[in-house]
């Protein structure tokens, strides 16, 4: 009886899982069949699904209109150069919290995360500002910078966490035997929190691409990545839904490639730590 209650309860789980899945790929989904439909099925009541004449002009029509590949490039050098720059600047502040707390170390922490609870329209001003004088507006150096600040709590928080759960002894050990601090963060930490570093990585990235508030006010022609690319879809004469959802397909599908490819890293790196 116990083992039938268990099996039933097994499907409601995963009856309950793949709902809650469909439910959040449901609008992905929706953008991929609406990329392939004319204008006309794409804002027809009621709306189509599947059957309808597949067409790929939205994906012609968008390659003809603008240089994919210039946004494309300008989003790996952004989203990369930020994530770069974040962990060079996460792993030893991470390390330092970790493994030579001081009596504020919880504070900092609890300081830095509540930066993100910070609207980001209230420094909207001084930044763009401070963007002119400087000559970064429409730079990618100059965004990948601001995304790097923007997305360094998490980095910090997440490597702190995956630092934590590291033997102190193994790096007294590694001091013992004359590593120096650099020998110690390079050789010695790094290749034991290489799956919570991978994860960070990995989040930062995503949280990079899909940036939009930023790249939107901070970009305009030069460095503008492909949330730009998106938005150039959106004109004073109206919303063109199929090429907007064609030009949406193309931005994402990259970081969805990625994610595929690297969702074990991904979801290994995000549990680390927390089971002994």
């Amino acid at each position: 009886m116990a083992r039938a209650v268990t099996t039933k309860q097994k499907a409601i789980n995963t009856a309950f899982a793949l709902g809650v899945a469909l439910l959040i790929f449901f609008p992905i989904l929706w953008t991929i069949l609406t990329s392939f439909k004319t204008e006309a099925q794409a804002i027809n009541d009621p709306p189509i699904f599947f059957f309808f004449d597949w067409t790929l002009e939205n994906y012609y029509a968008v390659q003809e209109r603008s240089d994919y590949m210039k946004f494309l490039w300008n989003s790996i050098f952004i989203a990369g150069g930020s994530t770069l720059l974040g962990i060079i600047i996460a792993v030893p502040a991470a390390w330092s919290m970790a493994f030579v707390p001081s009596k504020r170390t919880k504070d900092i922490l609890l300081w830095m995360l509540s930066t993100k609870m910070l609207p980001a329209v209230g420094v909207l001003y001084p930044i763009y500002l401070l963007f002119i004088e400087l000559g970064l507006l429409d730079s990618r150096g100059g965004l990948a910078f601001v995304l790097m600040l923007i997305n360094l709590p998490i980095m910090v928080w997440m490597l702190y966490t995956y630092f934590k759960e590291i033997p102190v002894d193994i790096l007294e050990a590694a001091r013992m035997d004359g590593a120096s601090l650099r020998d110690e963060i390079l050789y010695v930490l790094t290749p034991m929190a290489i799956p919570g570093i991978a994860s960070t990585i990995l989040l930062n990235i995503i949280l990079a691409w899909n940036e939009a508030f930023w790249t939107l006010n901070l970009t305009a022609a030069k460095a503008a990545p492909l949330t730009q690319f998106i938005a150039s879809y959106s004109s004073p004469e109206g919303l063109f839904f199929a090429k907007l959802s064609a030009a949406s397909v193309m931005a994402i599908a990259p970081i969805l490639v990625l994610g595929w490819f690297s969702q074990k890293q991904l979801v290994r790196g995000l549990t680390f730590g927390a089971v002994k």
